[in-house]
């Protein structure tokens, strides 16, 4: 898609920021913000039904910073009105007036496919009405993999940004699925310029019991991973929450594996377990949190209806770097 926007010395300047990624896992957002800020030129976000002030106000931040240029899809007379109260400019030739918002979300996925954006983002609308589209067969956003959904949060006490999948898109997925979830969120790390990450596959204790399944297919991903079916990470697993994120709990209960207290990624056994982690953490621990779908053909940027513009800026930068990176 962006050929020409990474060609030459464009490209050179991008794998420079890349390496740049590289020297280190990302401790927290700001490293993200102050990176994605010196891409020589921001990347292209198409909004689907726009027409949302804390929406907007991300848009405002992250075209301030440069990181994100803005396409707007939808009711033009609402986007006209919020864009005039929060101070936001947007030339009228990237503002598209589709009021529907279905038809809001068709337009700003074949805008992707004409090469007008670098990712997606939804705007005033249910997570569905951005989803159906992006997933459609013949005309939407698919990879050939499941998508899922990638969260970095901001942890008071942890030592680096903490990766947590799946708790937006996979209910309850299989072992083939939480394998592919895995694939999806080594490609978005590697884009950051990380080199195998470790992988947390948690449940409620470590040993494996056949009564509980999540602990089967815990150490069944562990082995695949060990096989070289699973690539460019480590995956250790049945693994517990607190072992996978405090080395000292590690050392006491003996537990020794390069992911114990130093995970990247905590990769839940479904939905219910990802969205209530996710909400403890932002609530609970006052962390900060930035997510995207990831396994589509570009990031698809959706907070919850009651995400402050704040986590929304968060989460636009976080898929500005990773469209950048693909991009390089």
């Amino acid at each position: 898609m962006n050929e020409k926007r990474v060609s030459g010395k464009t490209q050179k300047i991008y794998k420079q920021k890349q390496e740049d990624f590289s020297m280190a896992v990302i401790k927290n957002f700001d490293e993200i913000v102050e990176r994605v800020k010196g891409f020589p030129e921001p990347m292209r976000v198409i909004v689907a039904a726009a027409q949302d002030e804390h929406t907007l106000q991300a848009i405002k931040h992250a075209q301030e910073e440069g990181i994100a240029k803005p396409v707007l899809v939808g009711d033009k007379a609402e986007i006209d009105k919020i864009c005039a109260e929060i101070g936001l400019v947007v030339p009228e030739e990237d503002i598209y007036d589709v009021p529907d918002v279905d038809e809001s979300a068709k337009r700003a996925v074949a805008l992707i496919h004409e090469g007008k954006g670098d990712f997606l983002m939804k705007g005033k609308m249910e997570t569905a009405q951005i989803l159906k589209p992006a997933v459609n067969k013949e005309t939407g956003l698919g990879t050939g993999r499941v998508m899922s959904h990638f969260v970095f949060d901001e942890l008071p006490h942890y030592h680096k940004l903490l990766v947590t999948t799946d708790g937006g898109m996979m209910t309850y997925p299989t072992l083939e699925q939480k394998a592919q979830i895995i694939e999806n969120t080594v490609e978005t790390l590697k884009a950051l310029g990380y080199e195998n990450p470790k992988i947390a596959a948690v449940a409620a204790v470590e040993k494996v019991n056949p009564k509980m399944p999540e602990t089967v297919e815990a150490r069944e991903l562990k082995e695949m991973n060990e096989r070289g079916e699973i690539k460019d990470c480590v995956v250790e697993g049945p693994i517990s929450l607190d072992i996978a994120l405090d080395k000292e709990c590690a050392d006491i209960k003996g537990f020794e594996s390069p992911v114990a207290g130093d995970a990247d990624v905590i990769l839940v056994p479904n939905i219910q377990v990802g969205n209530i982690l996710g909400k403890s953490i932002t609530i609970i621990a006052k962390g900060n949190m930035a997510g995207f779908v990831v396994g589509a053909q570009v990031p698809i940027v959706f907070c919850s209806r009651g995400s402050s513009a704040k986590e929304k800026f968060l989460s636009l930068a976080l898929a500005a770097a990773v469209s950048a990176g693909k991009n390089k």
